[in-house]
């Protein structure tokens, strides 16, 4: 599992286009506002060390969908104002959780504004990417989110959510296009309705 790890950050690293010069906190938020929809592909690294692929849409403000590869066949998706956990292999109801309350919401906003007093704990350039490490300043205590972008053009790469319990996810964007995403593909109830027998 180790070496599958390495590998694949390996294979992430080289991956990136070299970039001139770290990213303003102004250039990051324009592009994250930019992108009011958008799909493509990720590569999941769990808490644990174990990794999960599947498919991501995102369609800004407030949506995001994760459909996860076989076997695990889980959903994530946050709408409404509502993060929804449903792993259809069980055919239960999802778990939910305030979308406020996770430290996704912060690229999800209606605008992002990294600039804002006491948002942004850590902003650096490491040769090849602008790292962009945010909270929410009202609720520090809901975890942080790292961003990861190239420039020329900017694109985000990565992030890793780091919850308020310390646990990290770290997801690796395949590469987003832009396109326009319906926005049936962001209801939980369509989702629920074709698990029933």
């Amino acid at each position: 599992m180790i070496r599958t790890l390495l590998a694949l950050v390996t294979l992430v690293t080289f991956a990136l286009p070299a970039s001139a010069q770290q990213l303003s906190l102004n250039e990051v938020s324009k592009y994250l506002n930019g992108i009011t929809s958008a799909t493509g592909t990720f590569t999941q690294i769990n808490s644990d060390g174990t990794i999960s692929t599947g498919d991501i849409a995102i369609k800004r403000p407030g949506k995001v969908r994760f459909d996860y590869n076989p076997p695990e066949r889980s959903l994530v998706m946050a709408t409404a104002g509502a993060v929804y956990i449903l792993d259809r292999k069980l055919n239960a109801r999802p778990d939910t959780y305030p979308l406020r309350q996770t430290p996704l919401s912060i690229i999800l906003d209606r605008k992002v504004d990294l600039g804002r007093a006491g948002m942004v704990v850590g902003h650096g350039y490491d040769g090849t990417a602008t790292t962009v490490t945010a909270r929410d300043p009202d609720h520090p205590e809901y975890g942080t989110i790292q961003l990861k972008f190239t420039g020329a053009p900017v694109e985000l790469r990565q992030w890793v959510i780091t919850d308020g319990n310390g646990s990290q996810t770290t997801v690796i964007l395949g590469g987003l296009q832009k396109g326009n995403v319906p926005n049936s593909q962001f209801s939980i109830d369509a989702e629920l309705a074709k698990l029933k027998p």
